[in-house]
């Protein structure tokens, strides 16, 4: 009985730690430290938990157009803050600020700030519009431009 007990347990462990040992780590990924400025089109935004996306082209500094992914919290979060699937469309030209990848060959930004200048529509720039665990993002800090990798 007490080694079935023990089996038990340890099952139940290992069940509880092996999804969270599967998240990939934040810091790992993205220079929280620095803020990168992208323009671009919306080629496709995906609202779901646990991270959102969006993907955007945009043309780097010798004209060629690159394809960009752009993090951003899970549906719950970015729900409480009015976000929805219609939010974003393809098609729509925006300007995203955030954490630029650690690796200068990925082009990858986790988002701080999204702006749709077409109507002056966005999201990160009011206290309540940031996600929970991305508390190293201050909503009214200055976002610098950063030039194109």
């Amino acid at each position: 009985m007490k080694l079935a007990s023990l089996v038990l347990i340890g099952a139940l462990i290992l069940a509880i730690v092996t999804p969270a040992t599967a998240h990939h780590s934040l810091v790992g990924t993205y220079a929280l430290d620095q803020t990168a400025t992208i323009e671009g089109t919306i080629v496709q935004f995906v609202l779901r938990n646990p991270h959102s996306y969006v993907e955007i082209e945009r043309a780097d500094s010798s004209g060629k157009i690159t394809r960009w992914g752009v993090e951003w919290g899970g549906a719950s979060g970015l729900g409480q803050t009015g976000i929805t699937r219609d939010t974003l469309k393809a098609g729509d030209k925006v300007t995203i600020s955030g954490a630029p990848a650690r690796d200068p060959s990925e082009r990858k930004v986790l988002l701080k700030l999204i702006r749709r200048p077409s109507d002056g529509w966005s999201w990160g720039s009011q206290p309540e519009e940031v996600i929970k665990g991305y508390a190293w993002f201050s909503p009214n800090a200055p976002v610098p431009a950063v030039s194109p990798r």
